[in-house]
């Protein structure tokens, strides 16, 4: 079976090839982590969130995946950068992200999801982390996109063990 290249327009290409924040961070305030390494999307978040003011003033990432994983990751990092944890968790959604990138094919929208998925993820973690009691406007259960990442990870999990040999068990 042969393969078609996808039709990925130009700005999706030029953030694949010269990525925005590209990298770790040492000085994190949260890293979080989503994808499926099965499928080779994964995607590691790091935001240095600044206490009192709750902006995020710097955001890195290290992914391993497509051209659209890699795209979807690099812009979400750019659209945050100065919004506050509230407005990031309110305001940014894989339709956005999709649409800021010019669009994507439709088998690769997941990369969206997964992207804003990981967000969520290390937001909902920095405030956990913090023991004081979560505001209001962050839901008791798990969004759409946490639910994406968090059910990729659990197959991924699931996956690896299905291949683990025998005499590993």
């Amino acid at each position: 079976m042969s393969r078609i290249p996808l039709p990925y327009n130009p700005k999706v290409m030029e953030l694949f090839r010269n990525p925005k924040n590209l990298g770790k961070m040492e000085d994190a305030s949260v890293i979080a982590v989503a994808g499926n390494p099965a499928c080779g999307d994964m995607i590691t978040f790091y935001l240095k969130i600044n206490e009192a003011t709750q902006i995020i003033e710097k955001a890195q990432f290290e992914s391993y995946g497509c051209a659209a994983n890699i795209a979807t990751a690099s812009i979400v990092t750019e659209m945050i950068k100065g919004l506050t944890i509230e407005q990031t968790w309110n305001d940014i959604t894989w339709k956005k992200v999709t649409e800021e990138i010019g669009g994507l094919p439709s088998v690769k929208f997941h990369c969206g999801v997964l992207a804003v998925g990981a967000i969520k993820r290390a937001i909902r973690q920095y405030l956990t982390q913090k023991g004081t009691a979560l505001p209001d406007w962050l839901p008791k259960d798990f969004t759409f996109e946490e639910k994406q990442a968090l059910e990729e990870e659990e197959l991924a999990k699931t996956l690896s063990k299905r291949q683990t040999p025998e005499a590993e068990k």
